[in-house]
């Protein structure tokens, strides 16, 4: 009987000492997937202003193959007040 009293407190022990051991590990995990999910954001809103300036070049590329270059080159000197 006394030594399934000792597995017992033995068992207690262990599962606490488990216990923090998985909420540490859980804590730590958590802060590094909240500084990997902040770095993929800011990627993500680099990323989305490089597209912006790619699709704007985009437009531009097809005015002059629709409107033919000398309609583009025209186009861009009035833009620019020439």
């Amino acid at each position: 009987m006394q030594s399934l009293r000792l597995i017992r407190r033995k068992w207690r022990h262990n599962s606490n000492n488990m216990l923090e051991d998985v909420e540490t590990r859980l804590a730590v995990h958590e802060a590094l997937c909240s500084e990997r999910y902040k770095r993929i954001d800011d990627s993500l809103s680099v990323g989305d202003k490089r597209m912006a300036k790619i699709e704007y070049l985009l437009y531009a590329v097809i005015l002059v193959v629709l409107l033919g270059p000398g309609v583009a080159a025209e186009f861009v000197k009035k833009m620019i007040g020439v």
